[in-house]
């Protein structure tokens, strides 16, 4: 059972910027993020294949959110800027079964544990 643990989390403004950082406790596959705001459905946000050379984004944060990952130490990152009050949500790490990138497999593979992100105005 891979195990994900998120963190970089916090408060900021608005305009401002956070790195989100993901540790699996072996190597992963696909990999990717989601977020869930207060009321509403988790939404995939930001997903990359095990190469890294082919990402995804959800059309909210296209432009202003990037996934990389770090094979070496079995870690993924997202850097988010330009930050909105419509991005505070639980962000959610994830790991899919297979090397290529799938929305699907990602929602269906190991999730971690979250961690906030509230964007004040």
């Amino acid at each position: 059972q891979v195990q994900l643990v998120e963190s970089g989390g916090g408060l900021v403004q608005a305009g401002g910027s956070l790195r989100l950082s993901c540790a699996a406790s072996e190597r992963t596959y696909a990999m990717g993020w989601f977020r869930q705001a207060l009321g509403k459905e988790r939404e995939f946000v930001a997903g990359i294949d095990w190469s890294g050379g082919v990402t995804s984004y959800g059309d909210s944060v296209k432009g202003r959110f990037t996934i990389f990952r770090d094979n070496a130490k079995n870690m993924v990152f997202l850097q988010m800027i330009s930050l909105k009050v419509e991005d505070t949500a639980v962000y959610y790490c994830t790991a899919g079964a297979g090397a290529r990138l799938s929305i699907v497999a990602l929602r269906n593979g190991y999730w971690g544990q979250g961690t906030q992100v509230t964007v004040s105005s």
